[in-house]
């Protein structure tokens, strides 16, 4: 995978700072590495289905909300 992924939109690092969550405390609400989140905030990384819900229920927001095909 390539760092820009121009089909994908995130707004990973958005709700996550909304929520008052550390990169740290968001991974380990959702059972990944802090350098996992920090990838998928970079697009160096794109999560799989269950990554993207475990997101979603941790930060009480839908997958639309988070990520978005451009």
């Amino acid at each position: 995978m390539g760092k820009n992924h121009k089909e994908l939109n995130n707004k990973l690092e958005e709700f996550r700072k909304r929520a008052s969550l550390t990169q740290s405390e968001l991974a380990e609400k959702v059972g990944v590495s802090r350098k996992s989140i920090n990838s998928i905030e970079n697009g160096v990384y794109i999560p799989t289905t269950v990554l993207s819900l475990k997101l979603s229920k941790g930060l009480n927001r839908s997958v639309d909300d988070l990520f978005q095909l451009t």
